[in-house]
Formats: C-alpha cells, structure tokens, sequence
C-alpha cells in the first residue's frame, strides 16, 4: 500500500459524504412537491487490491480503496401504487355522481323559498277553490293562472337540468383533452428515462417521479393498466385498449352526436372514411364499435366498472335530453334511461307536467269544448283543433295536434289565458257544473302514477313531487356513503404509500447530522494523514 493511498481514502469518503448530503438536501427541498419519491442513499466499499493469495492463510492479504457512492434508489411500492390509483378512480367516479345529485336537488330548489314543489302546492290549492266555487271568475282566473306559472316554472327547471347537461359535456372534452395531453407527456418522459438509464450507471429518479406522477393523474380519470418492460419504457392501457405504448401514443378523438353531446372513442381501432372534401369521417355505427367506455355494463366494485371520473360524467350525463315517452317499454328504459342521472330524473321531472297537462284536458274537455264553440268570429272550418286547457306550444290554429305533451312544448291555451272565465263550468241547464270540478279534484287525488317501470308504489299528482324529491334525496344520500367511503379508502392508501415513498424531515434531518459528521469525520481523517506523511517525510 502506497503512503498516498490513505489520502485517497480519505478522498473517496469525503465525496461520498458529500454526495449523500445533496441526496439528502434534494429530499428535504421537495418534500411537498407533487408525486415525489423520497431517495435513499446506497453505500459500499470500493474494490480491494489484492497483495497476496497464499493458500496457506485464513484469508487474502488485501487493502481497501475506500468506500463509493453505490446508488440512489427510489423507495416505492408497486402494490400500493396499483392500491392507490384504483382507489383514487373510484373516488373519483363516486365524487361525480353525488355532485351530480346535490346539483339537482339545488335545481329543484327545496332549501330556499323558491322551491318547485310550492308551485305544485299552489296549483293544488287552486284546483280545492275552483272545486268550491267553479262557477267564480276568480277562481277559474286563479287556477289558470297557478297553471301557467307551474308550466314556467317547469320549463325553467328542465332548462337548468339541461344546461348541467351541458356542463357536463364540456367536463368531457375538458378531461378528454387532458387524458392526451397526459400521453403526450408519458411518451416523453419515456424516452428520457430510457436515454439516461441506457448506459445501466444512471437512475432517472426525478423523471420517474414526474412519470408517476402522471400515472396518478390518469388513474383518477378512468381506469388504467400499466406495465413496465427492461428498457423503463411504461405502456398504458385504458378500458383494455392500448392508450401508450413505449414510444407511441394513441390519441383519443371525440364524436359528437346530434344533440351536441361528446362520446370518446379510439380512432385506432375505429374504421373511417375519406369525404369529398378529403377529410376523415367516422360513421356512428363505427364510432358505437371504438367507444372508449362501454356504459351498458353494470356498475360494480367486483368488476371495476366504477372507475374513473370520466366514465363517471358520461354516466351522470346520458347521451341526449330525455323526456316521459322513453320511460317504456321498461327494458328500453332500463338500458338508456335508468343509468344516467340527469336524464332519469329529467323523464320523471317530464312524467310529471305530462301527468298534470293530461289529467286537467281529460276532465276538462267537455267544459273547454263547450267555452271554444261560444267564440265568435270563427267559421267552423278555423275552430281551433285542439279545444283544451292545455295546447302544444307549436299548435297553430287549424292545426292537428302532435302526439306527445313534454315540457318546454305545452302552454294554457292562450284564449284561456286572456279570458279564464269562458271556462264558466255551466251545463246546458244554465246549472253549476259541480261534478266536472269535484272530478278534477279527485283526479289529483287518485294514486295511479309510478315515477318510472322499477317502481311499484302507485302516488297520486300530488303525491308524485313529494316521492320524486324523496328519491333525489335518498339516492344522494346512499352516493354520498359510497363517495365518503372511498374517499376514506383513497387517503387510507395514500397514508400507506405516503408512509414508504413520502419524505418525513425529522427522518432527512438525522441522516443529514449522520452524513454531516461522516463529511467532517473524513475531513479529520485526511487533515491526520496529511500531518502524519508532513512528519515521515520530515524526518528524512
């Protein structure tokens, strides 16, 4: 061993010292930083030199170079990651659907003064007058006046339910977009790790970091797998379908149907054509075979179809704005309608006014028939058609009414409006008509409507509101347990992993004191060898 050597390994300590120093600085510095891996440090002794090999001794005679800087390795859990991101989706894809429900209460107003149900209650209150005076003017001007207002009001509420709609369209090209740019993203994240750990010295810990990082984002989006091949290349798969793969990244595109609704799909696997002006086209029936998510599926925990924020706003939305005529066939109803929030509860909301309108035309159509005939100035042949209370908005005289009554199309028939009092409720005797309005009375009052095919409880008109607001209500509830619940798994799992891969600065500051006294420790160490050698060579 030379007399220089000692300095050397002085050298070699002083340097690694150092080096678990700035590991350990790095740490501390990004503690709070988004999806960081804390970086623990690796020792070990240098190669020996051999001086002798005598197969008589115990061992080799060797001599030691000192120790090195071994490497900085990430401290991570594969299996609480899997954990954490699937947690994370479901979280998420519960998160949706509650907001969605918390949002329609508020649509429909019941904790403030302006809630819908009072319309209802006032309508119903009007039809009791009308039942105790039906011959009174004002009576008949007050229900139909309370009946014009209840129609406004609705059409305000089915409005709002829409724009959420809306709404949530725009959230899914919002997250679709952010879903690439997020592929984008891996794909060159790839690539530098492979660049920098291509020589097999070098761990690109700060680019995996960001690249798990990513991997969390996605995870909350929808539901994602993921591998890892020797080069550090990571592939992704979304619902089963290749998403990114080592250097390539498959964009997600978005279809938009005839109601102005978003649907993802994979351009990849989806069979286009060429139009006349050279552009790419995607046939419906094409883009039903690319969608990314599969929405008829039954939601369940066991099959991990409740992932993803994503899947869950294109759930909450539905693919169109529903009304009463698609709550049958029941079958039908169960496939499209049933799964979407917004639009069950819009085809309830809708049964509803359909329910109302229907039942005051029926019982009223004789005491409407007999007030429209008295109107002077209308040969018969211009008679309006439609001799109801209740008239489409797009019945014109002389027209032939259309099939079907949805909110947003139905009005009190606007000869009414301007003289409610030709309602008159009079026989041909000149006698009160009392039995038309006790019949109208006790049609309210007969439970024979169900809110939708999976219901069996039969309610009346009145009634009808009250079991819609109880469902929203209830139905919220049981989605906040099930939002809460995983809300708790998702930061329980987060807790674990934060607890393996989460940087704690008491823990960094004693391996900073350690590896601060292991630095001055070889600073004393060669300041001894130096003054040692000064001595030896002053001697001579």
């Amino acid at each position: 061993m030379s007399l220089l050597s000692g300095l050397y390994v002085g050298t070699t300590a002083l340097k690694t010292s150092s080096d678990a120093l700035n590991t350990t600085s790095h740490n501390i510095s990004n503690a709070d930083s988004p999806g960081y891996t804390r970086q623990q440090v690796s020792q070990s002794t240098r190669q020996y030199v051999l001086i002798s090999n005598a197969t008589a001794k115990v061992a080799a005679k060797q001599t030691g170079l000192g120790v090195q800087y071994a490497e900085t390795r990430q401290v991570r859990s594969y299996f609480l990651d899997q954990n954490y991101r699937r947690e994370a989706g479901r979280s998420a894809f519960y998160e949706v659907s509650y907001e969605a429900l918390v949002h329609m209460q508020d649509l429909l107003g019941e904790s403030s003064e302006l809630y819908f149900g009072k319309e209802i209650e006032e309508f119903w209150k009007s039809i009791q007058e009308l039942a105790g005076h039906p011959e009174s003017a004002v009576t008949q001007g007050v229900f139909v006046s309370k009946a014009q207002i209840l129609l406004e009001r609705a059409d305000l509420v089915y409005k709002s339910m829409q724009d959420y709609q809306k709404n949530l369209n725009n959230d899914v090209k919002k997250y679709t977009d952010q879903l690439n740019d997020l592929g984008e993203k891996l794909v060159e994240l790839n690539k530098k790790i492979a660049k920098v750990e291509a020589g097999g010295v070098e761990h690109a810990n700060d680019y995996r970091d960001a690249r798990n990082y990513v991997l969390d984002q996605m995870a909350e989006l929808c539901n994602i797998s993921y591998t890892e091949d020797l080069d550090g290349y990571v592939s992704v798969q979304i619902e089963g379908v290749d998403f990114v793969k080592k250097n390539n990244f498959y964009e997600m595109k978005l279809y938009e149907n005839e109601s102005g609704f978003y649907t993802p799909f994979w351009p990849h696997i989806t069979e286009s054509g060429i139009n006349a002006q050279g552009k790419v086209y995607y046939e419906p029936e094409n883009v039903e075979k690319g969608k990314v998510f599969n929405l008829e599926k039954e939601i369940s925990t066991a099959a991990n179809t409740d992932i993803g924020r994503l899947k869950a706003i294109l759930l909450a939305r539905g693919d169109h704005s529903a009304d009463s005529s698609e709550m049958y066939p029941a079958d039908e109803y169960n496939k499209k309608i049933a799964p979407s929030i917004c639009m069950n509860l819009q085809a309830e909301f809708d049964q509803l006014i359909t329910n109302v309108v229907k039942t005051v035309n029926d019982v009223l159509k004789d005491v409407t028939d007999k007030a429209l005939q008295q109107i002077d100035g209308y040969p018969d042949q211009n008679m309006p058609q439609d001799k109801t209370l209740f008239v489409r908005r797009d019945i014109r005289l002389g027209d032939t009414p259309a099939d079907g009554w949805h909110i947003g199309n139905v009005v009190v028939n606007e000869i009414f409006r301007q003289q409610p009092a030709r309602l008159r409720f009079m026989k041909n005797d000149k006698e009160v008509d009392q039995a038309t309005a006790d019949e109208l009375k006790a049609a309210f009052e007969k439970e024979a409507y169900s809110l939708n095919p999976n219901v069996q409880k039969q309610s009346s008109i009145k009634g009808y509101y009250t079991d819609f607001v109880g469902q929203v209500s209830n139905t919220g509830s049981v989605t906040k347990l099930l939002y809460e619940y995983q809300l708790d798994m998702k930061e329980e799992t987060q807790y674990a992993r934060e607890q393996v891969h989460g940087v704690s600065t008491d823990e960094e500051l004693q391996f900073m004191i350690k590896f601060q006294n292991a630095y001055n420790a070889a600073s004393r160490y060669i300041t001894t060898v130096n003054s040692m050698l000064e001595n030896l060579i002053a001697q001579f």
